[in-house]
């Protein structure tokens, strides 16, 4: 089995040293504006855009749009994100 990436350290570090996007709207404009390194989905995520496109390597998370929320430390639930720059985080080796 490879390594296993703590899902959450990594999106913590992300977001604390990198640059990440919330929501929705803001992961498609990411998406079409080419700055996304990659996409993280909340497994009930509502935008098939989202979950069918291809430029970009997207991780499922298991849990639903309220958990991925409060695993990024954010007071709402968050459905989508974008990863623009990862930081010091090792997200990307999802």
């Amino acid at each position: 089995m490879s390594e296993v990436i703590d899902i959450s350290k990594a999106l913590k570090a992300a977001i604390t040293t990198g640059k990440v996007e919330f929501g929705v709207d803001q992961t498609e404009k990411a998406l079409k504006a080419g700055k996304a390194q990659m996409i993280v989905l909340a497994r009930n995520c509502p935008s098939e855009t989202l979950k069918t496109q291809t430029d970009v390597k997207v991780h499922i998370y298991e849990g639903n749009n309220m958990e991925l929320g409060a695993l990024c430390g954010k007071p709402f639930s968050v459905a989508a994100l974008a990863v623009i720059d990862k930081g010091t985080s090792n997200i990307l080796t999802l």
